[in-house]
């Protein structure tokens, strides 16, 4: 295949993925820039602490279909065969980097869940319904986002080996497990020590 067009497509993924829907958002609705509050990660999750429901779905969207959109351009350029899988790869990695290194917003970016979700579902949709499935599920009992957040990152590379095997999306889907897991260490630490906050519980 011609890889003339793989610098553009890289280049072009990571500056879509360093859109900061949530800085975006906060600034449309005159509200305080994510970055200074709760958890400083501008996330839908952080958002939603902060009060405002719309703001906070907003970002979740824009933060998911940039994900979706990186790939889907890719799928237009670049023709099915050999090599499309290894583009796609790099496209989504360099999409994902741009979210949580944004060159606009002083690579200060978000810890990937949302935009990693849109990835997994243009690169093998049944992964990313696993790993949704995966979030919502652990959320639901815990109330603990950041549980269903990892729970999500690492179902990812256990149903894609299932379905793909070792492959080059696969691999993809290991590095950005690897990413989301040293973003949310503080998390984890947290989880660890039992000082990790929770969402209201539901209601009855």
């Amino acid at each position: 295949m011609d890889f003339s067009a793989l610098g553009p497509l890289i280049v072009g993924a990571y500056l879509l993925g360093s859109i900061s829907f949530a800085v975006i958002v906060s600034h449309l609705f005159g509200l305080p820039d994510p970055r200074t509050f709760g958890s400083k990660n501008p996330g839908a999750t952080n958002m939603l602490r902060g009060g405002n429901k719309q703001a906070a779905l907003l970002t979740l969207f824009g933060d998911t279909a940039k994900g979706m959109l990186a790939v889907w351009v890719a799928l237009q350029i670049v023709p099915s065969g050999s090599g499309q899988d290894a583009v796609l790869s790099l496209v989504a990695l360099a999409a994902f980097l741009g979210h949580i290194f944004p060159l606009f917003f002083g690579f200060q970016g978000g810890k990937g869940v949302a935009t990693a979700a849109g990835l997994l579902f243009m690169l093998c949709w049944p992964v990313g319904l696993a790993s949704l499935c995966a979030w919502v599920g652990v959320f639901w009992f815990t109330r603990v986002s950041s549980m269903g957040a990892l729970a999500a990152t690492l179902t990812g590379p256990i149903v894609g080996y299932i379905l793909l095997g070792i492959t080059s999306i696969w691999l993809s889907m290991v590095a950005m497990a690897i990413l989301l897991l040293w973003r949310h260490r503080s998390n984890i630490q947290k989880l660890m020590t039992g000082e990790e906050a929770a969402f209201k519980p539901r209601p009855k």
